[in-house]
């Protein structure tokens, strides 16, 4: 079985969201599926169709995380150093725009482009990954080739 490689902050993450979903979510969901049932025809019960269908997402959001759980490799990023690989936080320069962006290397699981976790599998994190300080990359993606400049590798 292939290990998902996480940071312990990831892992950290996904433990207290399924610690989350089983203590608070699951029994109010219940709940609310027993108060629906109460009202009566469940046929036409809205109360009791919504509360059904957010069980079932809680309840697929519980088997995805520990099915993820049971695989991790965790891996804490402030044990390495050197050229770029999992778990380094990278701030580079786009060439072109002279924008910078900061990322960390992650698993895809914990993968949140919104906030810089950036997943390995992308094909910035591919071109990145071996990498040192004032090296430049070529990327190649939907809105056509970029090129970044990496300014800087932190490992903590």
């Amino acid at each position: 079985m292939e290990k998902l490689p996480l940071t312990k902050a990831g892992h950290t993450a996904l433990d207290a969201e399924l610690k989350r979903l089983k203590s608070e979510e699951r029994p109010a969901i219940i709940r609310a599926i027993a108060e629906a049932r109460e009202h009566g025809d469940l046929s036409e019960n809205a109360e009791y169709h919504s509360a059904r269908e957010k069980q079932s997402f809680v309840e697929g959001r519980i088997k995805e995380i520990e099915a993820i759980l049971s695989r991790a490799e965790v891996i804490d990023p402030a044990r390495l150093a050197g050229a770029i690989k999992f778990g380094a936080r990278v701030r580079v320069i786009d060439e072109d725009t002279e924008q910078e962006h900061a990322y960390q290397i992650v698993g895809e699981a914990e993968a949140d482009i919104e906030r810089g976790l950036l997943n390995i599998k992308s094909p910035l994190a591919r071109a990145l990954i071996g990498k040192e300080e004032g090296d430049s990359v070529e990327v190649r993606t939907p809105g056509g080739t970029r090129s970044y400049e990496v300014v800087e590798i932190i490992y903590r």
